[in-house]
C-alpha cells in the first residue's frame, strides 16, 4: 500500500501512529484484528521494519552495515537480501565483495544504493511489516527504476506500506491512499484515483503520469 499527498499532509504522522510514538485520539489501529494498544511497544515494533528517508550508512564495509541489526546473519543471508533489493552489482565492483568499504556516510554508493542498502539491512530481520519512507526526489531515472524493482521484490512476502514521493514508484501498488490536511480524500488503484480524486490527478499530471 502507498500513501501519497502534498508536503505536510500527515504521511509521516501515520507511520508514527503505527509505531505508537503517538496514540490515536480517535479510532483504532489494528494488527491482525487486534488493537495495537494490547501489545507492548517492544512487541509491536519487533514486527515492524522501518526505513527512513535519509537512512544512515556508516563508515565501514557493506557487511558491517548489514550486520548492524542482525549480527548472526551469514554471508549467504547477506547476499540474498542484496539480491532482493537489486544491489548484487555492488559486490562486483571491488574484489573484496562484502568486505568492500562504503566510505564515510556511504560516499562510495549512490543515493539510491544507500537507500537500498538500508532496506536490505532491515530485511535481514525478516519483519512481517515494512514501512518505507521512500524519498526518490534526488534519484536519476535508472536508480528510480531500480528502487521500484526493489520495492516490488520485497513486497511479495510481507505487508509493505510506502510513503511515496514519486508516484512512478508506486503506480502498481495494490492500494494507494491519498491524504490532504490529515484526512483521507481518496483510495484505490492508480487508474481508479485518476478518475475519482482531483488531487491525485493533479499530482500525477505534475509528474507526467496521467
Amino acid at each position: 500500500m502507498a500513501i501519497v499527498g502534498p508536503s505536510g499532509a500527515g504521511k509521516s504522522t501515520i507511520f508514527s501512529l503505527m509505531e505508537r510514538f503517538y496514540e490515536p485520539t480517535g479510532g483504532e489501529i489494528l494488527l491482525d484484528g487486534q488493537t495495537v494498544k494490547s501489545l507492548s511497544r517492544a512487541d509491536l515494533r519487533g514486527q515492524i521494519g522501518y526505513v527512513e528517508q535519509d537512512a544512515p550508512v556508516l563508515a565501514g564495509s557493506i557487511k558491517e552495515n548489514l550486520l548492524i541489526g542482525s549480527p548472526d546473519a551469514t554471508d549467504k543471508d547477506l547476499k540474498r537480501v542484496l539480491a532482493e533489493v537489486n544491489l548484487s552489482s555492488v559486490l562486483k565492483r571491488d574484489k573484496r565483495g562484502l568486505d568492500a568499504e562504503v566510505g564515510e556516510q556511504g560516499i562510495m554508493l549512490s543515493g539510491g544504493e544507500r537507500q537500498r542498502l538500508a532496506i536490505a539491512r532491515t530485511l535481514l530481520a525478516a519483519p512481517p511489516i515494512l514501512l518505507l519512507d521512500e524519498s526518490t526526489s534526488s534519484l536519476d531515472g535508472l536508480n528510480e527504476q531500480r528502487m521500484r524493482e526493489a520495492i516490488d521484490a520485497v513486497a511479495k512476502n510481507r505487508t509493505m506500506i510506502v510513503i511515496a514521493h514519486r508516484l512512478s514508484t508506486v503506480v502498481d501498488s495494490d492500494q494507494i491512499i491519498v491524504i490532504d490536511g490529515g484526512k483521507v480524500i481518496g483510495s484505490g488503484t492508480h487508474k481508479q484515483l485518476l478518475r475519482s480524486t482531483p488531487l491525485y490527478r493533479e499530482l500525477a499530471a505534475t509528474q507526467m503520469l496521467d
